[in-house]
């Protein structure tokens, strides 16, 4: 397959049929992808219903988002392996799955998902499956790593068999993932990057108000310290009870791209003034990211721009979120509710979720989540996306939502879903907030991608299956309850993990977590 001599980003490759590609970025490869995505509702359509339909999904679990600030997640490039949930599209016996990643995964964490498969075996889901690494830990992203092997690229073409309807999946789209299909000429099921900007926190604020949903008070499309200042500053005119305010990068995610501006106890009256506010911003903003010094976060927040918001108090306050989803052909599904657990600076960073959300709201979520999908829908948004809330019981007992920021890609509550539908084959209920299978029976989950404890270092991944068959840390498909692991690559090295834990009330599941706790650390001692 001929290329030009010149290496990544300059070079020019041929599609299959020969046909010279459009250089990188241009206007020519935009519309090429459009076209393609357009073709994508009609192969959607008609393989999508029938689950012996032949089909191959190819899997891109890169996050492609802020390098400087991912880094700071320790064993970043492990949170590929989330996505392992997709491997559980093998239980169609006619569906092949493409699976790369920046660094090989262990043949055991695979043994491990092939054998939750539901009446599918081992052996025949390991038939339909191809496995390609791009052996590259660097702070790349895994879809630049990928753009930069050329070989590898055909690979990934020669894995689709002959005939096969294909499309990719990724955790996000952006403008690398769009080059990456085009070379591929394969449609992404996910949003457009050039709408992408729709889900930055500017914007989020923005679809909000049009919406009619309640936000917090604030300021969006800022880009200046001075701008951030007078921000801050009438907010607490307009509060002047107002301690705390958030300061968000547009494209920060999972928290680490917030601040928390603590206001001086000085700070009123006649000392209110944005000269003021100005001169505390270095000491008085603390980022979430413990180790992202004050001058990078200024210098990001300056080049992409963010947001000011009033930081919600509550005597009584949770953080739930909605995922939707935006079909090929146009149709809106609730896909689930989520209260989310946050730790971190001001609990500003996602760390697991309980499935679903307080029933008390669940159902007004998902009324929310609607209208922001039919608004984004009608922007031509495609795919999965969530949105999250910051929620605050009443003295009457009712509860107020404030709309705080929408993310237009997988996240954190996308792959405990997915384990869950895949393993139950149940169906979440907006209209009651309820999560049934189809024998009636509900089911709850608690999930955590932050079981971390520096006594679990050392643990491989042959370790951890050996505890776990021990001990019946698994999930049971008899009684359709129990633990499912993810991110295990991280745990010899960074003593890090990730569970879902399965259960017919929330208290079972709260109890497999418990059990599953309370077994690794006394393995550990």
């Amino acid at each position: 397959m001929p290329e030009t001599k010149t290496g990544y980003p300059n070079r020019i490759f041929y599609s299959r049929n020969e046909a010279l590609l459009p250089a990188i970025g241009s206007e020519e490869e935009k519309m090429l992808f459009r076209d393609m995505q357009s073709g994508f509702a009609a192969q959607f359509e008609n393989t999508y219903p029938n689950p012996l339909e032949a089909k191959t999904v190819v899997i891109i679990p890169s996050l492609t988002l802020d390098q400087e600030i991912l880094q700071k997640i320790e064993g970043v490039v492990h949170y590929e392996e989330r996505m392992l949930a997709l491997l559980m599209l093998l239980r169609m016996p006619r569906t092949h799955v493409i699976f790369v990643t920046s660094v090989p995964v262990d043949p055991i964490i695979i043994d491990y998902y092939l054998h939750l498969l539901p009446g599918i075996t081992g052996y025949h889901a390991r038939q339909r499956l191809t496995l390609h690494s791009c052996f590259d830990a660097s702070h790349l992203s895994l879809t630049e790593k990928i753009l930069a092997r050329p070989r590898l690229i055909n690979r990934i073409r020669q894995s689709i068999p002959a005939g096969q309807l294909a499309h990719i999946v990724c955790f996000n789209v952006t403008a690398h993932e769009r080059r990456l299909a085009v070379e591929l000429g394969l449609p992404i099921y996910g949003c457009d990057p050039e709408l992408y900007h729709l889900g930055n926190k500017s914007n989020s604020r923005k679809v909000f108000r049009n919406c009619g949903i309640q936000l917090p008070n604030g300021f969006e499309d800022l880009s200046s310290k001075e701008e951030v200042a007078e921000a801050l500053t009438k907010l607490k005119k307009e509060n002047p009870a107002l301690q705390k305010a958030v300061v968000k990068m547009n494209e920060g995610f999972s928290g680490d791209g917030n601040a928390i501006y603590y206001y001086p106890d000085a700070m009123t009256g006649q000392n209110l003034t944005l000269e003021n506010i100005l001169d505390s911003i270095p000491y008085a903003l603390k980022m979430v990211a413990g180790n992202l010094s004050y001058e990078v976060f200024l210098q990001k927040f300056e080049k992409d721009g963010g947001i000011v918001e009033a930081f919600l108090e509550g005597h009584e306050k949770t953080s739930p979120s909605v995922q939707c989803r935006i079909n090929p052909l146009g149709r809106i599904e609730i896909v689930s509710t989520h209260d989310q657990m946050l730790g971190g600076e001001s609990g500003q960073v996602f760390l697991g979720a309980n499935f679903p959300a307080d029933i008390a709201y669940a159902t007004t979520l998902g009324e929310m989540g609607r209208k922001v999908a039919e608004a984004l829908r009608d922007q031509g948004v495609l795919g999965r996306f969530s949105i999250d809330f910051i929620s605050t019981k009443q003295p009457d007992g009712r509860w107020s939502h404030f709309a705080i920021e929408i993310n237009l890609r997988k996240g954190g509550t996308t792959h405990p879903y997915l384990m869950l539908d895949f393993l139950t084959q149940g169906d979440y209920n907006a209209e009651n907030g309820i999560y049934q299978m189809a024998n009636g029976q509900p089911r709850y989950y608690f999930s955590s991608d932050n079981l971390h404890e520096s006594v679990f270092r050392g643990l491989t991944p042959h370790d951890l299956i050996d505890i776990a068959m021990i001990h019946e840390l698994r999930y049971d498909g008899s009684t359709q309850e129990g633990v499912v692991f993810h991110l295990i690559g991280a745990l010899s090295q960074h003593g890090k993990l990730g569970v879902v834990c399965i259960g017919s009330t929330p208290e079972r599941a709260q109890m497999f977590f418990n059990k599953t706790f309370n077994t690794l650390m006394n393995e550990c001692r």
